[in-house]
């Protein structure tokens, strides 16, 4: 494997000159470099997986004196103690030997053999004489040496390893302890780049891209506020602005002025969440209230009652704001648009919630048409990323024509129902004064966020799994 050195790490680097003169252990390489331990491990890990160095244990034995030992090279070996008994008599009876020496019975036996072994004494008719060449053996020339310093064994001649394996099968004479090392040399492939290390500089070395990267998980909105964010910055785009208003809203202005009769079943408590105990003492301007009041009894042919409008409720939508915006400032022309979170008594599954956010929007002109209004939400779903969209009539309570709209998802490989949309009927704006048509749609966000995150369950969306979390692109391709 070609190794290009200016891809090499700094630590790297810095190991492969200090191995230039040859092998060194972790410990030197340490002190060479200047790096710690750790760095040097790491170092050492990555060139080893580039086949830059070889990485070699090694198993050093050093010898010391033991405690026997200690005594003979006092006092010498057994046989140079018998020996010495005869230096003055020549020869000695075995039995007067043992007695008149301060060898015990193993020693003595000890010292027969090992001083007949190496020629110092005979045996001749029971007695022992002494032989005719007394040396210095290699065994007592090695204790000697050892009495003074440790001694590595792969550092003895031929005749101190001869000497070394005889005192072996001596108890406590010699203790051999054995050390382990790592021994770190530079490869073929290390030394042939060792010349290009030295001459390249901090400047000359390249910035491996391709190197791993920690992973960083920094703080973050959350994906659905993304998706509103994203809803926000479409409309505004397409010239539209932002209106918004109370959570808590009566009756009134949540049912009435939108053209529900007052035994729809939407406004029961099983779909709706009131305030209890609290009721509105002025509804709204008393010009509207009377149009109102009006329109549902021409209309729905039932005697209005102003109590069951001075109830307070969590919003069931966000067309509040919208009339009250338009019951406020009558205009001719406008567009506007309103994100915010509305309120239903509904049982919690994987694609309903008792809480969830809606946007809604209208377009008033003397000039607008439902064909403008598929246009618009064409073009709104074009910039959300969702190209195929189709609408089929449908049927809403406060708008007349009225469209569902429909995108394909491309994941389940079908068409999916999301905003609701027309005309508002004449039953609602007459009576808070706007003479002109009024385009509005509203739906849900999160079925646009469980389309964008390919999410099978709305309520994960609010589970707030760290793992889904952080797995969420910022940018969706």
């Amino acid at each position: 494997m070609t190794v290009d050195v200016k891809t090499l790490h700094e630590i790297e680097r810095r190991l492969i000159k200090a191995l230039a003169n040859g092998k060194l252990t972790f410990d030197i390489l340490t002190q060479k470099t200047g790096l710690n331990v750790d760095q040097v491990r790491r170092g050492v890990e990555w060139l080893k997986h580039k086949n830059l160095v070889n990485v070699n244990e090694k198993i050093t034995r050093s010898l010391s004196i033991g405690s026997e030992g200690v005594k003979a090279a006092e006092s010498g070996l057994p046989e140079r103690r018998l020996v010495n008994l005869l230096l003055s008599i020549k020869e000695i009876a075995i039995p007067d030997a043992r007695k008149q020496s301060d060898l015990d019975d193993i020693e003595f036996n000890v010292a027969i053999s090992n001083a007949r072994t190496k020629g110092w004494i005979k045996i001749v008719d029971g007695k022992i004489v002494l032989g005719d060449s007394i040396t210095e053996s290699n065994e007592e020339r090695l204790l000697s040496r050892l009495s003074k310093e440790k001694l590595l064994v792969d550092m003895l001649n031929a005749d101190e390893l001869t000497a070394y394996q005889l005192l072996k099968k001596r108890p406590n004479f010699i203790e051999e302890i054995e050390v382990k090392s790592v021994e770190i040399e530079l490869s073929q492939n290390g030394l042939a780049i060792v010349d290009q290390v030295m001459k390249q500089t901090e400047i000359e070395r390249a910035i491996d891209v391709s190197a791993p990267a920690p992973v960083i998980y920094p703080g973050r909105k959350h994906p659905l506020q993304d998706i509103i964010d994203e809803v926000r910055e479409v409309f505004i785009g397409l010239g539209f602005q932002e209106i918004d208003g109370p959570l808590v809203q009566n009756s009134f202005w949540n049912f009435d002025v939108l053209f529900t009769p007052q035994d729809h079943p939407a406004r029961e408590m099983q779909d709706t969440f009131y305030v209890a105990n609290l009721q509105a003492n002025n509804v709204a301007d008393r010009k509207i209230v009377n149009n109102v009041s009006s329109i549902h009894r021409r209309g729905w042919n039932y005697r209005w009652n102003i109590d069951d409008a001075r109830k307070y409720v969590l919003r069931t939508h966000t067309t509040p704001v919208t009339i009250r915006y338009l019951a406020d400032n009558k205009p001719d022309e406008s567009r506007v648009f309103s994100v915010g979170r509305v309120f239903r008594n509904e049982k919690l599954t994987y694609k309903h919630l008792a809480e969830f956010y809606q946007v809604e929007g209208i377009v008033v002109g003397s000039n607008v048409t439902l064909r403008d209004l598929m246009g618009l939400q064409t073009d709104f779903y074009s910039k959300m990323g969702m190209r195929k969209v189709k609408f089929w009539p449908s049927f809403f309570p406060y708008t007349e024509p009225s469209l569902q709209s429909m995108v394909y998802y491309e994941r389940l490989g079908k068409w999916v129902e999301l905003f609701g949309m027309g005309i508002f009927r004449p039953e609602v704006t007459i009576p808070v004064g706007v003479k002109n048509p009024v385009l509005a749609w509203g739906g849900g966000l999160e079925r646009i966020a469980m389309l964008r995150y390919g999410l099978d369950d709305v309520r994960e969306l609010y589970s707030n799994k760290i793992s889904w979390l952080r797995s969420v692109a910022k940018c969706q391709l």
